[in-house]
C-alpha cells in the first residue's frame, strides 16, 4: 500500500474530525491505516488513552474480524462497536486500507454517532481517495 498525504489534506481530515466529532461530544477520533499507524488523531483535551497501542490493536482487531467475516461467508464487516461501563468504541472502514476508531461516552447515541460518523468517512474518502494506489 503506497500513499502519500500533503499537509492539507491532514489539516482537511482534522477539520472534518474536529467538527464532525469532537465537537459533538467524541472524547477522542483517530484515522488509522490497517498496519495501526496513525494518520490524523484529535481529541477533547480530556484523553488520557494511549492512542498508539489503541491503534496497533484496532488494527489487529478489524483484521481478526474481517477473519471471521470470511469464515460466515461475509465479505467484511465494515464497522465493529464495542460497548464498555463509561468508553465505547467505534470502528468503521475508510477506503480499503483506512480505519476510522472513535472513543465516546455513554451521554452521545450511538445511532447519532453512527450518522455523524458515516458523514465523516465520506468526506474523508473524497481527501484520500485520489492519493489511494491499493
Amino acid at each position: 500500500m503506497s500513499y502519500t498525504l500533503g499537509q492539507q489534506q491532514l489539516d482537511n481530515i482534522d477539520e472534518i474530525l474536529q467538527t464532525d466529532l469532537i465537537d459533538i461530544g467524541v472524547h477522542c477520533v483517530f484515522l488509522i491505516d490497517m498496519s495501526g499507524n496513525i494518520i490524523a488523531s484529535l481529541d477533547d483535551g480530556e484523553n488520557k488513552h494511549d492512542i498508539y497501542s489503541l491503534a496497533a490493536l484496532a488494527a489487529g482487531n478489524f483484521g481478526a474480524v474481517s477473519a471471521m467475516a470470511k469464515i460466515v461467508g461475509e465479505g467484511e464487516f465494515s464497522l465493529l462497536f464495542h460497548k464498555g461501563k463509561k468508553e465505547n468504541i467505534h470502528f468503521s472502514k475508510v477506503l480499503t486500507e483506512f480505519l476510522l476508531i472513535t472513543l465516546f461516552g455513554n451521554d452521545l447515541s450511538l445511532g447519532f454517532l453512527r450518522l455523524k460518523v458515516a458523514e465523516s468517512v465520506e468526506k474523508i474518502k473524497k481527501i484520500l481517495e485520489p492519493i489511494h494506489t491499493p
